[in-house]
């Protein structure tokens, strides 16, 4: 068994080349630009553990990952122009270095790539391969428009927001590691409790990641601190705060919501703070990770099989970036 850090290597050591052809180049330069951005591709490496899990890793496990990272790329292209957002981990954007019509279509060459390495796989695990990839990609869209709906909207419940952070973020995670059991030859409830595990996993990641946005440490975290509240972001403390705030509260909520304060994000993070929003997001993050470590310990293999799955779910509950 390996772990995460020498699974993540050995991904990286095949897909770190170019995926695309010379030319046109403004179009498959702009689909290489994001691939050269540093990340943790955790989602690609979660289909090589999640076949290591069962059985050895197997050659199309990798052509699955390769397809895994280039999805999940195509939507990170689609969803930096959506956003607007000008940097990406610290870098140029694609729309931004090589213009929106380019992005636009680098992003679908890479969806077309992603589909070109799932055909290269046995076809013995094509079907249910292709079907849980497709229905993956179906919600990802939808969770990204249910996003952008919400933005609209004056108020977001609780629920809804976890269904959206469910489709936008979770899913992919969870697909992953059950694509890796597909071709590690694992029964059906094996396959349901590891996708459950990456899906409670991922819930409790954005729970983190909207309380690091507020209250993490700026040169550890990498970002602005505040900057889903100068957003005006419906995030997890958001609607906490929203649901539990008195009268006088909400009135000075919805007031610096709605007007540029000079000292906006000290100001909501008081209120957060006041209504224990902080406390209470850390406790719904140990509830979805203990969930996730829950359906962990259901899938039928010997215990110390799970280990680097174990520890991959505490890495990412303990980061601070």
């Amino acid at each position: 068994m390996h772990s995460f850090q020498e699974l993540s290597s050995l991904f990286e050591t095949q897909f770190n080349k170019r995926h695309f052809p010379k030319e046109p180049a403004h179009l498959y330069d702009a689909a290489q630009h994001i691939l050269q951005i540093p990340g943790k591709r955790v989602r690609p490496v979660a289909v090589l553990m999640g076949n290591e899990l069962f059985e050895e890793i197997l050659p199309d496990a990798y052509q699955v990952a390769n397809a895994v990272e280039l999805f999940h790329n195509f939507s990170l292209i689609h969803d930096d122009i959506m956003d607007k957002a000008p940097l990406r981990r610290g870098i140029p954007t694609v729309h931004i270095n090589f213009g929106e019509n380019a992005a636009l279509l680098s992003g679908d060459v890479m969806l077309v790539r992603a589909y070109e390495y799932l055909a290269q796989i046995k076809t013995t695990y094509l079907p249910a391969v292709l079907n849980l990839f497709n229905k993956t990609a179906k919600e990802v869209c939808e969770g990204q428009q249910l996003d952008m709906d919400f933005e609209k909207r004056p108020s977001v419940s609780l629920e809804e927001y976890v269904g959206m952070i469910t489709l936008k973020t979770s899913v992919l995670l969870a697909a992953s590691l059950q694509l890796g059991a597909i071709l590690g030859g694992a029964r059906g409830n094996n396959q349901q409790h590891l996708y459950e595990f990456g899906k409670k996993l991922g819930i409790a990641f954005q729970v983190q990641d909207d309380f690091l946005d507020c209250f993490g440490d700026p040169q550890k975290f990498g970002k602005q601190v505040g900057g889903d509240i100068l957003a005006n972001k419906k995030t997890f403390l958001m609607i906490r705060t929203f649901e539990v705030a008195n009268a006088e509260q909400k009135e000075q909520l919805n007031f610096l919501l709605e007007n540029s304060h000079p000292n906006k994000v000290e100001k909501v993070l008081q209120l957060y703070k006041a209504c224990g929003a902080d406390l209470w997001a850390q406790q719904l993050k140990e509830k979805y990770y203990t969930e996730a470590l829950h359906h962990l310990e259901e899938v039928a293999v010997i215990s110390n099989r799970k280990e680097a799955l174990k520890n991959l779910a505490l890495y990412l509950m303990q980061r601070e970036h």
